[in-house]
């Protein structure tokens, strides 16, 4: 295998860098990834040498989104990178800063070392929080061209005003600073997949609950899906391809409906789906509820919203070929069963 140059993946102890890096190593690239602490390194090489012999195509470097030290060493003698860390939560913070400032500031952090280090280009995962929030429902598919509404404090959360400034904050930054460098941004939908242990996307559980029995009936919350190796591959794709400088793009399939996954786990893995509910939930006892739960409190804004979306530009342009919807869901719980997860 021919190498082909030295790409950065940051943070590399998430679910989406996990897949990116293994995507990279198999076509012959030399990944350098981010961690907070070095003291993670073994853990992450463990994760991902079930996907792939790592061999020594793979190096670490410490830093952090809030802080300056470590990017430069970190984009030192790197071609390309994919700026894959932001922070997630498991629930809506008190404070919006407590998301929009390490999503912001960290972003900035990586282009300014890319541009000091003569890096082509960096490709950023956004998100469809960035493009279909804040605008309610809609049944015609939200594109590129749509950006979310942060001001419209009912329907987002800090998480979404955060992936929605911190994307805003890099293209103004990179048009007036850019330089030389070239930034594509990649938006994906609600992520699916394989699990590597029990570090894994928010998204998966969705379909974690539902194995679990964990809910009592199917409200009516729905996304558009994405495969984790199909949004790496996206990442990839955009990285060198000459088309996708300066561009969006959204990684998301068909939209479901909780209903709409639970059918698919009961078809299709009816001896691991027996706790899976089968009867809808009226919206008001989920209004209900959300007085007492706070998880529930926090995404209600979502109830009964519509926000399917469009990848027809990554299909067009880069080739993209995400698999369905009912396949991700399917390896997304044998994979949960696999790894003792539920």
């Amino acid at each position: 295998m021919i190498e082909r140059g030295t790409v950065l993946v940051t943070g590399g102890s998430g679910y989406i860098a996990g897949f990116c890096i293994a995507q990279l190593i198999s076509e012959g690239w030399r990944v350098r990834t981010t961690v907070r602490s070095l003291s993670r390194e073994a853990e992450v090489r463990a994760s991902l040498s079930q996907l792939i012999d790592l061999g020594d195509q793979l190096s670490f470097v410490a830093a952090d989104l809030n802080a300056d030290d470590g990017w430069p060493d970190a984009v030192a003698g790197c071609d390309y990178v994919l700026h894959v860390a932001s922070p997630l939560p498991t629930s809506n913070p008190k404070d919006d800063d407590e998301l929009v400032r390490p999503a912001r500031d960290g972003a900035l952090r990586v282009l300014k070392a890319a541009r000091e280090a003569g890096v082509k280009r960096v490709v950023m995962t956004a998100s469809t929080a960035a493009i279909c929030y804040g605008r309610g429902s809609r049944d015609v598919p939200f594109t590129e061209a749509d950006w979310s509404d942060e001001t419209n404090r009912k329907d987002t959360s800090a998480y979404e005003r955060s992936k929605t400034i911190a994307e805003r904050a890099a293209w103004a930054w990179h048009k007036a600073e850019g330089g030389a460098l070239e930034l594509t941004t990649v938006c994906p939908g609600a992520v699916l997949g394989p699990v590597l242990g029990s570090d894994f996307s928010a998204s998966i559980e969705i379909v974690r609950k539902l194995m679990q029995g964990d809910l009592p009936g199917l409200p009516r919350f729905g996304w558009p899906l994405v495969d984790v190796r199909d949004i790496a591959d996206l990442h990839v794709r955009a990285m060198t391809h000459p088309a996708a400088a300066g561009e969006r793009f959204l990684g998301a399939g068909a939209f479901y409906w909780m209903k709409d996954i639970a059918a698919v786990l009961r078809a299709q893995m009816p001896s691991d789906s027996r706790k899976v509910p089968t009867r809808g939930v009226p919206n008001w006892v989920i209004r209900l509820a959300a007085a007492f739960d706070p998880l529930v409190r926090d995404r209600l804004f979502e109830l009964d919203k519509h926000r399917p979306c469009s990848s027809a530009k990554a299909i067009e342009t880069l080739g993209w070929a995400p698999r369905s919807n009912d396949a991700m869901i399917v390896d997304t719980a044998r994979s949960l069963v696999g790894q003792k997860l539920l």
